[in-house]
């Protein structure tokens, strides 16, 4: 086989690895020496196929993204309202997150970084990669934001920035579905915790996109 192909296998190997790791402990948990023993590799092998963690988070996330990419697609009726297919995006999204929290961790781990911090540490190529798995999936959102406009349904200045929006809030949500803690002042005045209802949240959540579609007016 020769070197280019070894070496593609060997970074898939990698890859899928760091896929399982992730999903079977969570992103802070799974460690570069587990990934490396993962594949039965030394740990400085995996430095030879990517610049260092951040960059090995971004091609697993790109990874998260495709499948993802794949449910919206999947999951979109286009034969549907405007409304209704909202509804529908949010409902995968939100239902692909809770099944994979680490998804959520990965990506918003990423996003933490500033975006110039972020490009001294992944590669040009990567970063590519990135925001086309990225915009593959936001994509979604913005032809349905589009085809609301157009029939008069929602009024949206600029539909890539509220999809990009709806993507991070729905981040931030998830991480409150996953924590599964939600805070309340008890009548006596001291805090108290209570259980976060998933479908509850879906439906809130799917409300509050269609409410911000149908009022983006800037």
């Amino acid at each position: 086989m020769p070197v280019s192909e070894r070496r593609a296998e060997r970074k898939k190997e990698i890859l899928e690895a760091t896929r399982t790791l992730f999903d079977e402990r969570g992103v802070r948990d799974a460690q570069i020496e587990d990934i490396a023993r993962a594949v039965g590799i030394n740990r400085a092998i995996i430095y030879r196929h990517f610049s260092g963690k951040e960059e090995l988070f971004a091609e697993t996330l790109v990874g998260y993204l495709h499948e993802l990419d794949g449910l919206l697609t999947a999951g979109d009726d286009a034969d549907s309202t405007p409304e209704a297919r909202l509804g529908l995006v949010t409902t995968v999204f939100l239902d692909f997150g809770a099944r994979l929290p680490a998804f959520v961790d990965c990506a918003q781990a990423l996003l933490r970084r500033r975006g110039d911090e972020l490009l001294e540490e992944v590669s040009e190529n990567v970063m590519i990669q990135l925001g086309s798995a990225m915009a593959a999936c936001l994509n979604h959102v913005v032809r349905i934001l589009e085809a609301g406009v157009a029939t008069g349904e929602f009024v949206v200045r600029d539909p890539d920035l509220l999809a990009n929006i709806l993507y991070t809030q729905g981040l931030g949500v998830l991480n409150l579905v996953t924590l599964q803690l939600a805070v309340r002042e008890h009548n006596a005045g001291l805090p108290v915790t209570d259980s976060v209802p998933f479908d509850e949240v879906k439906s809130l959540v799917t409300l509050a996109a269609v409410a911000m579609a149908r009022g983006a007016t800037s």
